[in-house]
C-alpha cells in the first residue's frame, strides 16, 4: 500500500531531472519514476528564461507522470550556487512535557527559534541545520528526541539565498503548473547520501562536477564547514571538442560520452571514428585526438579544485580525501586524472538506489532519502493521471500573493 508519491526536481545546465518515490506503509520509498529533459533557459545553473526553463521541467514531470502512473502536482526542488551563503546560529527552549522528555516537537521548536536571526531583505532562509544538540549543558548530541532534560539547545547553520534566485525558480515551477512544496540544499543532500561518517569526522571536499558549475562542500569534525561554487563543468569539454573538430554541440556531446576518455596514455589510436563536420563534411578521428583535446580541461578542472580547497583553509590534502559526483564522472580514467592532481584520496561516488545507475540521478536521489527521512513532507496523493490536459498556469491567484505566501515560511 502507498502513502503516496515523493517528487524532487533538479534543475541542472544540461539536463532537468525528476525523480519519484514511492512512500510505502513499511517506511520504504523506492524510485518508481524518473523523468529527463534538456536544459533551456538555464546557463551555469542560473535561470536566464523562465518560460523556456519552465517548459522544460513540465517535459521532464510528463515523462515522470507516464511512468508513474499519476499526476504530479508538488515537488521539491534542489537548489545550490554562489548566492548561497551559511550563518551560524544558536537556538534554547524549555521542555514542554511533564516528564520532562524530550519529544519531536521540542526539536521543532527549538530549531524555529535558531532561524530568528537578523536577515537582509534579499536574503531567504532556505533550510535549517543542526551541528549538535545540548540538553542541560551536555553538549555534541545528535538526537535528544527520548532524552530527558529542562533545557534544549540546538547549534544550528541557517542556509540562506537571494530571494531574486528564490523568485525565479518559484515562477518557472509555477510556469509548469506545479507547487513549490519547499527546496533542498543539495550541497547537503548529496553530502549525507554519498559521504562516510568518518570522512566528515577527518575532513572531506565533496565535489558535484555537473555540466556547468562545479559545488564543493567542506566537511570537517562531522559538520558542514562551507561551500563554493567554480564556473566550469562538463560542458566546457564539450566546447573544446566543437571548436577543435569543428563539429556541431550535439556531435561533440556524442563523441565525448561515447568515445571521451580522460588520460590519453589509456586512449586506443587505432579506433577509427566518424565525426560529421560543419556544412556536410565527414572526417575520421580517433580516441587518442579526443583524449588529447579533452585531457588538459579536465585537469584543469581538477586544479581548479585544488586552488579552491587551498583557498577555504585546506593546506593539504583533506584527511578523508575527495569524493567525486556528478555526469562527467562517468568518463572513463577520470579517477586516474583527478588524483594525479589532488592525490591518492580520491574516489567515485555512485547512487546506491537499485535501479538508477547513472551518476547524473544522484542529486535528485539524494533528495529523496533526505526529505523521506525527515517524515513530514508534501507529497502527491496516488490519483490516476487525468486525460484532460493540463492548464498552462493556474490563474486564480496571482503570482505575487503565492510567491508572498510561500515565502512567509520562511522569514
Amino acid at each position: 500500500m502507498s502513502n503516496g508519491y515523493l517528487a524532487t526536481l533538479d534543475i541542472g545546465s544540461s539536463q532537468v531531472r525528476v525523480c519519484v518515490a514511492e512512500l510505502t506503509k513499511n517506511g520504504t520509498f523506492p524510485i518508481v519514476g524518473v523523468g529527463t529533459a534538456m536544459s533551456s533557459g538555464i546557463k551555469k545553473g542560473a535561470i536566464i528564461d523562465i518560460e523556456q526553463a519552465a517548459g522544460a521541467i513540465r517535459s521532464a514531470i510528463e515523462q515522470a507522470e507516464q511512468m508513474v502512473g499519476i499526476e504530479i502536482t508538488n515537488v521539491y526542488v534542489g537548489l545550490s550556487g554562489n548566492h548561497i551563503s551559511i550563518q551560524h546560529s544558536h537556538g534554547v527552549v524549555a521542555t514542554l512535557n511533564q516528564d520532562r522528555e524530550i519529544g519531536a516537537e521540542d526539536v521543532e521548536r527549538v530549531l524555529q527559534a535558531s532561524k530568528v536571526i537578523a536577515l537582509p531583505p534579499e536574503r531567504v532562509i532556505i533550510e535549517v541545520v543542526s551541528k549538535q544538540f545540548i540538553v542541560d549543558g551536555i553538549p555534541e548530541i545528535r538526537d535528544p528526541i527520548g532524552m530527558v532534560g529542562v533545557r534544549l539547545e540546538v547549534e544550528a547553520m541557517i542556509i540562506t539565498g537571494s530571494k531574486t534566485v528564490v523568485h525565479n525558480v518559484y515562477r518557472c515551477i509555477e510556469k509548469a503548473s506545479l507547487h513549490m512544496a519547499g527546496f533542498v540544499f543539495l550541497p547537503l543532500s548529496i553530502s549525507e547520501f554519498t559521504l562516510t561518517a568518518d570522512e566528515k569526522t577527518l575532513g572531506v571536499v565533496l565535489a558535484d562536477i555537473g555540466s556547468g558549475t562545479i559545488k564543493l562542500a567542506f566537511y570537517a569534525q562531522g559538520n558542514l564547514a562551507g561551500t563554493a561554487v567554480i564556473p566550469m563543468g562538463g560542458e566546457y569539454i564539450t566546447t573544446d571538442l566543437v571548436y577543435v573538430l569543428q563539429t556541431q554541440k550535439e556531435v561533440a556531446e556524442e563523441l565525448k560520452c561515447k568515445h571521451g576518455i580522460a588520460v590519453k596514455a589509456h586512449a586506443d589510436k587505432r579506433e577509427s571514428i566518424p565525426i560529421q563536420m560543419m556544412a556536410g563534411k565527414e572526417r575520421y578521428s580517433s580516441q587518442l585526438e579526443l583524449a588529447q583535446i579533452m585531457e588538459p580541461r579536465i585537469m584543469e578542472i581538477f586544479q581548479l579544485i585544488n586552488q579552491q580547497v587551498k583557498a577555504m583553509g585546506f593546506s593539504h590534502e583533506p584527511a578523508g580525501g575527495y569524493v567525486l559526483v556528478g555526469g562527467v564522472t562517468e568518463t572513463p580514467y577520470l579517477l586516474d586524472a583527478a588524483k594525479s592532481q589532488l592525490g591518492q584520496g580520491v574516489r567515485i561516488a555512485r547512487s546506491k538506489e537499485t535501479g538508477i545507475s547513472s551518476p547524473a540521478f544522484l542529486a535528485s536521489v539524494s533528495m529523496i532519502h533526505h526529505l523521506a527521512k525527515q517524515g513530514s513532507v508534501l507529497i502527491n496523493k496516488p490519483a490516476r493521471i487525468e486525460t484532460v490536459p493540463r492548464k498552462k498556469e493556474k490563474k486564480q491567484v496571482s503570482a505575487f500573493q503565492r510567491m508572498k505566501s510561500w515565502l512567509s515560511e520562511f522569514i
